[in-house]
């Protein structure tokens, strides 16, 4: 391909019609340009503000296990501001708490209703579900057995059950999970905190039960804490960054031991192991917004000026101008749901799949306005280039396995075939034997010299919800999933990639970490939380059997297993040997796959359709003469 395709696409897109959207008359000039966030509670001292980073709530009860029904602690009720803060490209901003009513507890209200739903769901269930042929299942796990269903209720009700109970409260109202809530673990580290990858799943189950209040705090309390100015410290978080994780910390008030008040405290890394900024956070952010208004029918929360504002800083941070030169997005190793050193520094696939989904909710959230004309023309640019690329160079099956097994090296030209210089003696004998005829999926990182062969799930799975993989390469990966079905599920779904790192390939790449040892935690491990996942890739691509068949593997260990964080070895047999129990993500990864197989048309709300014009844009970029002379404008992206 020639170095100036892009341009082809960007013109292309330029004389369409940019997607329409109504903005709601909030756009209101703020008393507060550059002030930090300030949010106004009732309460029975005083006003309570917020610092750039630390946000408080003064109320007199802690956030956690405390009955919110007594009368002697009243709720701080969170009040609109009359002006919401209009913020310029680069400036500072005025973020306030909106709405004026009293949130409810969910706890009290939902708790009435829970019994009912659940029948009504399992009635649907049982009615909707077909019967799998059983060359597809083990004959003990037939969908329609009365004591499977049996024992599959009394599950999810225990799964229902622990997901309440993690639940944080911040002056009153729920904001969000802990990462896990082991009563027998006094070691908590960090596990206590409220993360953003770790509540999305949590956040969809309560959309799919229809509770939308603690996904909508969450959605704001979170964006409070998004970094809003510009540094030069390289200590600090730059403009626009999500935090990993924040923890509701209830301290004393001064002057009066009888009141204490809410503190958000936020993590961007500073805390974390190697201290690695998170990517994903803002991106999985941006996929819960747009889940939560599609779920819910509430395009206010989306329309709101500072939310507005909050996409774009992310937008903005994610496509600005660097060194590098792909469509794909920099990062460093760690930044993503592998916390660790794992060799997925560069360009790794996860990042790109969410990426790419996210630049698609937030195109269909952005209001049409002048201000997002030129944002809009660059997204659109980076998704057809990105897309092009993943789909070209980051694909692998026996058909591609063996034009790089022939590949010439050393080629300099515009239009030279192994474009990244990958020497064939790359591609390794575990993969030659692995590769299956049918099926195929996308490689992990892709950086000159180098090809990551490992098959990374999240990514795979995503890069199919949102449809960053074509129509033949999704089935090409559920192909793949079903034919490795004992490498790739095994005792547990799923592993989180694999091969595992062994030898002095594991001890240079990740510094001999104890944690991943081979088969371990990220390094190979089974993780159950990447079950919703897999369910909304088989309910897009219409088959939800694979999944199914997951699930019921997965129901035979986790609740006697007290819903573990991992699984070790290679056929997933043992719990991690550093795993937390009852870790939430699991728990909630559970319930979001069985609630969207027992109403499959809800999983629409997590899924990206491919956009026709993107289709065109990408073909034309395809048929573009590769060999044509460069022009001297500018090209935006090179792919």
């Amino acid at each position: 391909m020639g170095m100036g395709t892009s341009e082809v696409a960007l013109q292309i897109l330029s004389q369409g019609t940019l997607p329409h959207h109504i903005c709601s008359s909030i756009c209101l000039s703020s008393p507060y340009p550059t002030s930090p966030s300030i949010i106004q509670c009732k309460n029975k001292k005083s006003l309570g503000y917020a610092s750039n980073h630390r946000i408080q709530h003064q109320r007199v009860v802690s956030f956690r296990n405390v009955s919110f029904n007594q009368p002697r602690f009243p709720i701080c009720q969170c009040q609109r501001a009359d002006n919401v803060g209009s913020i310029s490209d680069g400036g500072n901003g005025a973020w306030f708490k909106s709405e004026g009513k009293t949130s409810q507890i969910l706890g009290e209200v939902n708790g009435k209703n829970a019994i009912g739903f659940d029948e009504f769901q399992q009635l649907k269930l049982e009615q909707k579900v077909p019967t799998l042929s059983s060359d597809k299942l083990p004959e003990v796990g037939k969908v329609n057995h009365s004591s499977h269903r049996s024992s599959s209720t009394s599950l999810e009700d225990e799964a229902w059950r622990l997901l309440r109970e993690s639940m944080v409260y911040y002056c009153g109202t729920p904001c969000g999970t802990i990462a896990a809530n082991d009563p027998s673990d006094s070691n908590v580290l960090n596990y206590d905190q409220v993360f953003i990858r770790d509540f999305i799943p949590s956040g969809i189950a309560f959309l799919l039960k229809g509770e939308y209040d603690i996904v909508r705090n969450f959605i704001l309390h979170t964006l409070q804490l998004q970094s809003w100015e510009k540094t030069m410290d390289c200590h600090s978080p730059g403009q626009g960054l999500m935090p990993a994780s924040f923890k509701v910390r209830t301290i004393p008030l001064d002057g009066d031991e009888s009141a204490t008040e809410d503190v958000l405290d936020p993590d961007f890394g500073e805390a974390a192991i190697g201290r690695v900024a998170p990517v994903d956070s803002g991106l999985w952010w941006i996929i819960l917004l747009r889940a939560y208004g599609k779920s819910s029918g509430d395009l206010s929360v989306q329309e709101r000026v500072d939310v507005q504002t909050g996409i774009k800083m992310i937008l903005r941070l994610c496509l600005a101008d660097g060194f590098d030169m792909f469509p794909t997005l920099l990062v460093t190793d760690g930044s993503c749901m592998i916390d660790r050193r794992m060799g997925i520094h560069g360009h790794p696939l996860e990042i790109q799949a969410l990426f790419y989904s996210a630049l698609l909710c937030a195109r269909e959230m952005l209001a049409a306005e002048d201000g997002s004309a030129d944002l809009i023309r660059a997204l659109n640019n980076r998704l057809v280039a990105l897309s092009f690329h993943i789909r070209e160079y980051y694909w692998v099956d026996m058909k591609k396995l063996n034009e790089i097994y022939r590949y010439k090296t050393e080629e300099y030209s515009y239009d030279a075939v192994n474009k990244f210089n990958i020497y064939p003696d790359q591609v390794s004998p575990w993969l030659v034997e692995w590769m299956p005829n049918k099926g195929g999926y996308l490689i992990g990182n892709l950086q000159p010299a180098h090809m990551d062969f490992r098959f990374f799930s999240l990514g795979n799975l995503w890069s199919v919800v949102s449809s960053l993989a074509t129509r033949d390469q999704c089935h090409a990966i559920l192909d793949l999933i079903e034919a490795k079905w004992s490498d790739l599920v095994a005792g547990m779904p799923l592993k989180i990639c694999y091969p595992a790192l062994e030898g002095q390939e594991w001890r240079i790449i990740t510094g001999s970490d104890p944690k991943n040892t081979p088969w371990s935690y990220h390094n190979g491990g089974s993780w159950p939380t990447l079950l919703w996942q897999l369910s909304v890739a088989c309910i897009k691509m219409n088959r939800p059997e694979i999944a199914e068949r997951a699930v019921m593997e997965a129901e035979k260990r986790l609740s006697k297993d007290k819903w573990p964080e991992y699984y070790d070895t290679k056929r997933a047999r043992f719990i991690g040997k550093q795993a937390r129990l009852y870790q939430t993500w699991s728990i909630a990864g559970y319930l979001v796959a069985k609630l969207l197989l027992a109403k499959p048309e809800s999983a629409t709300i997590l899924m990206n359709d491919e956009d026709t014009e993107l289709v065109n844009a990408f073909y034309c970029m395809i048929d573009a003469n590769p060999r044509r002379k460069r022009g001297r404008k500018k090209q935006s992206y090179i792919v």
